[in-house]
């Protein structure tokens, strides 16, 4: 007597669907800029038809800034110091997982940066958004506490820092020039007590 073997598709919800479209988006978004993630390249990688892909995102606006926001909230995430430790051992462990996320997903992270810069609104939004999420956990007083006291100073200078390393990173990853990942790491660690240094008072 033979043996029927039966293969069932999970149905996944709309939300469900639309959020694997989201993840695809974000790993091709890491080798290729966001211009040229388009809906026929995802509709390619995911094996769907281009209408669905507008069923569910609207325009290829919609669909670029949502993938924005989810690469944003994944490098939010991924870049989340450890709970415990020292404060500096925790700073260099989230500058760690910074700078391996931009050189894992350049060509999206360059993109972001681009497009907040070139007058995006929605995309300014985003990275703004990201941008103080990473600067705000130098003042959150859990665990360990903190290297820096929260004061409008210290705001200014953790901004500036922050803007610091992004363009030492961005520029190392297009040409690290006799510079290795473990000095970069150094330089960006060390630099933050550096200034808070000068801060006056």
């Amino acid at each position: 007597m033979g043996c029927v073997t039966a293969t069932t598709r999970v149905r996944l919800s709309p939300e469900e669907r639309r959020s694997q479209l989201l993840d695809l988006g974000v790993r091709l978004l890491a080798t290729r800029s966001l211009d040229e993630l388009s809906i026929d390249v995802l509709a390619e990688e995911a094996g769907i038809s281009r209408g669905l892909l507008y069923h569910y995102f609207g325009n290829k606006h919609v669909f670029h800034e949502a993938v924005v926001r989810r690469a944003a909230d994944d490098l939010i995430a991924q870049t989340a110091p450890p709970a415990s430790g020292e404060p500096l051992e925790r700073l260099l462990t989230s500058v760690t997982a910074y700078v391996d996320y931009v050189v894992t997903n350049y060509e999206g992270y360059l993109s972001l940066v681009k497009g907040a810069a070139g007058g995006n609104d929605t995309l300014r939004e985003i990275y703004d958004e990201a941008r103080s999420a990473l600067t705000d956990r130098v003042f959150r007083e859990d665990a360990q506490g903190t290297i820096i006291t929260d004061t409008p100073a210290a705001r200014l200078v953790v901004r500036g820092w922050a803007a610091m390393t992004e363009e030492l990173v961005i520029t190392w990853r297009a040409d690290p020039s006799g510079v290795s990942r473990e000095e970069l790491l150094e330089i960006i660690a060390a630099s933050l007590p550096a200034l808070v240094g000068v801060i006056p008072g």
